[in-house]
């Protein structure tokens, strides 16, 4: 089992508040990715829920017992950071063994235990080797095998890809969903990275200033997201926002409007604007217009789009697709 409840879990640090006061549900088996910008409390909050920090006030569970005051080699979790942390005189499959042989448990019980976590990793053919022969993707993959070998009720991740190129945190983000599949067990996982979060999450909780701003699936935020913060933070590129007479028109303070969802003609449309940047990326171009309307718009267009720098376009969004706020920036339904 692994499902976690906080209520109203809070952090203070002397007279700053990280952590004002938080509720959380997470259910067992589930995938679960902290998002926001850095300082939103995101790395705290998963330090809270690991005993790493002692909270101000309010309650942990853990499968339903109350481990709030716990250390945390007691909470039955497993952390896998940033930095790998192994270590370096050793070699992989002493590095995986550590926590084993630190609980004493049978050479036989630590070999099975090893291996099961080498195949399910494709770490087989390096557990020989010292950490300085691996590539930084193996390497993260050894801390994650560490994690695993202890059959804990929830991995908890802290942004483990933010030392690793693009190439290999495409590859990771892979392998760490397969894993999750293959074990069924509960993940937090800590990102700053909207995509990470969009690729990876079953539920995605996205944070600001220690509060949470909302809590759903990566197509719920993305499609009904409850506010301007959320709307603006979820989704690459960014929603198009307008406001004044632009927005008064669809009886909104606020309007926002997804690049996919405005249609580009060089004869007629709602705001003319002229081409400036365009960005092509194959199946995709963003054009980059500046309108009379609305200020800077971006739009995605076909991959084999012949609009130009310079170009002058008309820009139409589709009204169903249309986000609504009002002057507090919550999403009028």
């Amino acid at each position: 089992m692994g499902t976690i409840q906080l209520r109203q879990v809070s952090k203070s640090f002397g007279a700053s508040h990280v952590i004002p006061g938080i509720d959380l549900s997470i259910e067992d088996g589930e995938f679960v990715v902290f998002v926001g910008p850095s300082g939103c409390g995101k790395s705290t909050l998963l330090r809270l829920i690991a005993g790493l920090e002692d909270t101000t006030s309010g309650t942990i569970a853990i499968d339903g017992r109350d481990v709030t005051g716990e250390a945390p080699a007691r909470r039955g979790l497993a952390m896998v950071f940033q930095s790998y942390a192994l270590y370096p005189h050793m070699s992989v499959y002493d590095n995986i063994a550590f926590p084993l042989k630190m609980a004493k448990l049978d050479k036989a019980v630590i070999e099975k235990k090893v291996q099961d976590a080498a195949r399910i990793l494709n770490l087989a053919p390096y557990l020989e080797r010292k950490p300085g022969q691996l590539s930084g993707g193996q390497r993260q993959r050894v801390a994650i095998g560490r994690a695993i070998v202890r059959a804990p009720s929830a991995f908890l991740f802290d942004e483990p890809l933010s030392n690793l190129d693009a190439a290999l945190r495409g590859t990771m983000r892979l392998e760490i969903s397969e894993l999750h599949q293959q074990l069924g067990t509960t993940m937090i996982y800590v990102t700053h990275d909207q995509v990470e979060a969009m690729t990876m999450a079953d539920k995605i909780v996205v944070l600001q200033a220690g509060r949470i701003e909302q809590v759903g699936s990566p197509m719920d935020l993305y499609n009904r997201p409850d506010n301007l913060f959320v709307a603006q933070f979820i989704g690459s590129p960014r929603m198009n926002i307008a406001t004044g007479a632009a927005a008064a028109k669809w009886n909104a303070h606020t309007v926002g409007i997804r690049p996919e969802h405005l249609k580009v003609s060089t004869t007629e449309g709602v705001w003319k604007g002229t081409v400036g940047v365009t960005e092509h990326l194959g199946s995709d171009t963003f054009l980059h217009v500046q309108t009379e309307g609305i200020g800077a718009v971006t739009l995605r267009a076909d991959g084999d789009t012949k609009l130009r720098h310079g170009d002058t376009v008309y820009l139409t969004p589709d009204e169903q697709r249309l986000h609504r706020f009002d002057a507090e920036g919550r999403a009028i339904r």
